[in-house]
């Protein structure tokens, strides 16, 4: 009996497997990039803009469409030219200045070849899972610090709290030490979970799209927030009230936190008064 349970869940791990293995196989064939040092650095602009060009694209037709104010979270506000390229030019110019020297640091002193195998697709959603909750909870705290202490919210978390109404491109718009911490969070995470390099992908991929919906400025009826049952997860109209009100809503995407800390405020009155 035993043996057989045994059996069918080895059978169910291969199968899982060679799910995602053509996947991976497509990845491990771009050797010449993935192994490059620029590849991380890339691979997150590249993400970042491809997740942030529909919101802006929506935030130049929003004047001459009347519909999309329903879905506004600041029907009257809508980003200008002078707002979206200092955002967009912050993080190019981090990323480049800062984030590939570390990146490249890192590559340099850990050139483990890639492995063979994929991971087991259960095993990648619960470890995407997982470095989704750790984040929120580190970013909790962190967020709080910088919230509570004067001085590390002067030096260090004020640049991303300069646009009051958030929009895509303002996702990034902090200072260095702030990217760093949160790029340490990441890392720190997949490492402790022993992730494969497809799930660290994913999850960062994952964890892009969270923070850049999150500072969309649009509540849509697809939106992430709207799929999570229970209200477990805050969603845009919840972060949207920490960048007005400073002193609630400091987790970044999940509820948990802010409820048993008692810093939790309903997203939901604010966004029907907004409408």
């Amino acid at each position: 009996m035993n043996g057989g349970n045994g059996s069918e869940l080895q059978a169910f791990c291969d199968s899982s497997r060679r799910f995602l293995q053509p996947f991976w196989d497509c990845v491990r064939n771009q050797e010449a990039l993935t192994e490059s040092p620029f590849f991380l650095v890339i691979f997150g602009i590249t993400t970042y803009v491809v997740f942030c060009l529909p919101f802006v694209v929506l935030d130049v037709l929003y004047p001459w469409v009347p519909a999309l104010r329903r879905y506004k979270i600041h029907p009257n506000f809508s980003p200008t030219v002078g707002q979206l390229l200092p955002c967009l030019w912050q993080t190019l110019y981090q990323h480049v200045l800062f984030v590939f020297p570390v990146t490249l640091l890192h590559w340099a002193s850990s050139p483990d070849p890639l492995p063979t195998e994929a991971p087991e697709l259960l095993e990648l959603v619960c470890h995407v899972v997982v470095c989704l909750l750790l984040f929120d909870a580190e970013f909790f705290v962190w967020h709080v610090l910088h919230h509570k202490v004067p001085w590390l919210y002067q030096n260090f978390h004020k640049v991303h709290h300069r646009n009051s109404a958030s929009f895509a491109l303002a996702t990034q718009y902090m200072s260095v030490w702030e990217l760093f911490s949160l790029g340490f969070f990441d890392m720190l995470n997949v490492k402790l979970l022993g992730c494969h390099p497809l799930t660290v992908l994913v999850f960062h991929v994952v964890n892009i799209w969270l923070s850049v919906e999150d500072h969309s400025g649009y509540d849509f009826p697809w939106s992430t927030h709207r799929l999570v049952p229970f209200g477990w997860y805050g969603g845009v109209a919840h972060h949207d009230l920490h960048h007005s009100h400073f002193t609630c809503n400091f987790a970044p995407y999940f509820t948990h936190w802010d409820k048993l800390l008692g810093t939790l405020r309903p997203a939901l009155a604010k966004f029907l008064c907004a409408c």
